[in-house]
Order: C-alpha cells, then sequence, then structure tokens
C-alpha cells in the first residue's frame, strides 16, 4: 500500500479508486456471507481488483 500511495500519489489515488472501493464494498456487504473474515476480504479485495480493472478499460476507450 505504500508504494502504490508513492507512486501514484494521494490524491490521483483517491480519484482512481474511490468509486471501485465504495462499489466493492457494497457488493461485499450485501452477497458476501461466508462465514469467514479471511474469505469474505480476500472475495472484497478480488472485487475491488477486478471493477478496477473494468473501469481502467473503459476509461482508456
Amino acid at each position: 500500500m505504500y508504494t502504490l500511495l508513492n507512486k501514484l500519489g494521494t490524491k490521483s489515488l483517491l480519484y482512481r479508486e474511490t468509486p471501485t472501493l465504495l462499489a466493492s464494498w457494497v457488493l461485499a456487504e450485501c452477497f458476501y456471507k461466508f462465514g469467514s473474515f479471511t474469505l469474505e476480504t480476500g472475495a472484497f479485495l478480488a472485487t475491488w481488483y477486478l471493477l478496477g480493472w473494468v473501469v481502467n478499460r473503459l476509461w482508456k476507450h
């Protein structure tokens, strides 16, 4: 996380990642009920990554 913040900068990181972070958080709260903190956290992070990838691809075009 330190490297990410250092490389992109706080303002840029917040601007780019906040929408996908919030969408992933809502999806995780509504749908991920695995009964394990580790599994739910992993699924949340995977969702955040995937949404970030999709948004990044859409913004490039």
